[in-house]
């Protein structure tokens, strides 16, 4: 599994100041992956499961300890990031994106800055 979400983030081609924005995040790897390419840059994800957050967030101190990762509990549907804007925003295996692809882009075009990007992965495990 990490290797599959080692490619994703590689795919996305982070920059040292790039602010990213994932959806639904699980248990955090991802999040490392993208933090370990930050300086100066940002990180915040959302995941609807308390457990999920905890889970990244431990996985993760070091990052949100230095303000560089954010874990928030939120479900996409009712996602508030006020003025913020985002580089990059992803999600992987994450079912609305494949289930309401068209509803899923909407709900995240509101954060992407001019010029981001959003990626969207949805593949079987194996």
């Amino acid at each position: 599994m990490s290797e599959r979400l080692r490619r994703i983030v590689e795919a996305l081609n982070i920059q040292p100041d790039d602010r990213v924005l994932e959806i639904g995040f699980g248990h955090g790897v991802a999040a490392t992956y993208v933090c370990e390419r930050l300086d100066g840059g940002c990180y915040v994800g959302i995941d609807r499961s308390a457990k999920m957050v905890a889970a990244a967030t431990a996985r993760n101190r070091a990052y949100a300890e230095a303000g560089i990762a954010e874990f928030l509990l939120m479900d996409l549907e009712a996602l508030d990031l006020g003025q913020r804007q985002f580089d990059k925003i992803f999600a992987a295996r994450v079912r609305l994106f494949h289930t309401e692809p068209k509803r899923a882009r909407a709900l995240v075009e509101r954060w992407l800055a001019p010029g981001g990007a959003i990626s969207i992965t949805y593949d079987t495990p194996s």
